[in-house]
This record gives structure tokens, sequence and C-alpha cells, in this order.
């Protein structure tokens, strides 16, 4: 049985060995090369926590020089959800769109992609808790997008 079982599990890898299969996050895969992304985007407090996300999802390498530039625009539009007896919102609803292109250093044609993403906070009375509430959930959408993008990215390049 542990021999049929060996025979199987071997032929299955010269099989797949075969193909030309490669792992995406493998090192000859598109993976690789996420880490010589430089990335910019707006100089503000969400777009510093996406360009954060970003590099930790590319896991960025600053000791070399980077083959692409991504570069963001990021606009967030915020709207009140539920009503409470004063008429003031019981929960917010966020919703950020970052608009990205990827730029190569080589200069070839650029990539071009858009990612939205929608969170929601519950709206608290105490200031101090109504503003670690929205930077909360401009912190999950950031995550949220870098995702998003970093999906997107993968994609057009193993198209490449």
């Amino acid at each position: 049985m542990r021999r049929a079982l060996a025979l199987i599990v071997v032929a299955g890898a010269a099989l797949l060995s075969g193909c030309g299969f490669t792992p995406l996050y493998g090192e000859t895969g598109v993976g690789s090369g996420l880490s010589r992304i430089a990335v910019t985007t707006p100089d503000n407090r969400l777009g510093y926590r996406l360009r954060e996300q970003l590099e930790d999802a590319f896991g960025r390498d600053g000791s070399t020089q980077p083959l692409y530039r991504l570069t963001t625009e990021v606009s967030q539009e915020r709207r009140p959800l539920g009503r409470r007896i004063d008429d003031t919102a019981s929960r917010y609803e966020l919703t950020v769109k970052a608009d990205w292109t990827l730029v190569p250093v080589s200069g070839r044609e650029p990539i071009k992609g858009s990612q939205t993403t929608t969170t929601t906070y519950a709206a608290a009375d105490q200031p101090y808790a109504a503003i670690a509430a929205q930077q909360d959930g401009e912190d999950r959408a950031a995550a949220d997008l870098a995702r998003l993008i970093r999906l997107d990215m993968m994609r057009a390049l193993a198209g490449r």
C-alpha cells in the first residue's frame, strides 16, 4: 500500500513538472517581481496607510532598484447610515476608491486599474471614540484595497 502511494505521488510530481506549471507565488512566478515596486500614494493619512499596506503586501525590498513605479489616486466618501432619535447617524459607510497605474521603469506600456471597497463603522458619542472608529474604518479599507490592487496587478503581470 505504501509503495503504491509513493508511486502515485512520484508520478503526480513528474506529470506536474512536465506541464509547465509555475506557482503564482513561486520564485519564477509573478510574485518575485512585486518586491521591486516603488509605491507613491497621496500625502494624507489614508494614503499613508494604503502605501504601508501595499509595501507589506509586495514585500518591498528597499535595497534594490525598483522595476516598477506604482502611483495611486485615492478618493473617499463617507455617508451616514441609520438615524438616532436626535437625528444623528448611528453608523457610517466609508467608500474608498483607488485608481492605480503601474509604470515599468523600462518604459513599456503602463498597466492601469481601479478598485473600490466599502466598510462601515459605528458612530460614537465621545469625540475620541468617533475618531478612533473612523480611523479603524480607513485602516480596514486600506488593507482591503491593497489586497485587491495586488491581485489585479498579479493578474495583469501574469498575462504579459
